[in-house]
């Protein structure tokens, strides 16, 4: 049976092991690497992300401005991966740092990333 067959076991994993897991590049929030992540959220549509009411979440998009970040912000998101190998500025950064927000790099497409992150066992939110 595939491991997509089997029913796999929800687990909570660290900022460090996400980065790892999609061969991702940490850009800010050093001091995030051992932040617990409970749940994955995947969008481009940052009203989306404004619905979500989760604590601990992993936001993953590949929308690299300004307004992403202040999305995370009201919506208390403390970790942003982007996908698809999107840069993100030093504005972003900036914002981030003053946000205690961590932003990762990832070279891989998002269907990629999220099935990574199902599979090591990371729960999704919807």
């Amino acid at each position: 049976m595939s491991t997509f067959g089997q029913m796999l076991i929800s687990i909570e994993m660290t900022l460090n092991e996400i980065i790892k897991l999609t061969k991702g590049r940490l850009v800010c929030g050093d001091s995030k690497l051992n932040y617990m992540l409970k749940f994955a959220f995947a969008s481009d549509l940052m009203s989306d992300v404004l619905t979500i009411d989760t604590d601990n979440l992993l936001l993953i998009t590949g929308l690299t401005n300004l307004q992403t970040i202040r999305t995370a912000e009201m919506s208390d998101i403390q970790t942003v991966l982007f996908v698809r190998n999107k840069k993100v500025s030093q504005d972003m950064i900036d914002l981030a740092n003053e946000s205690d927000i961590a932003l990762i790099e990832c070279p891989s497409s998002m269907y990629k990333t999220c099935g990574e992150l199902y599979k090591a066992g990371l729960p999704y939110v919807f």
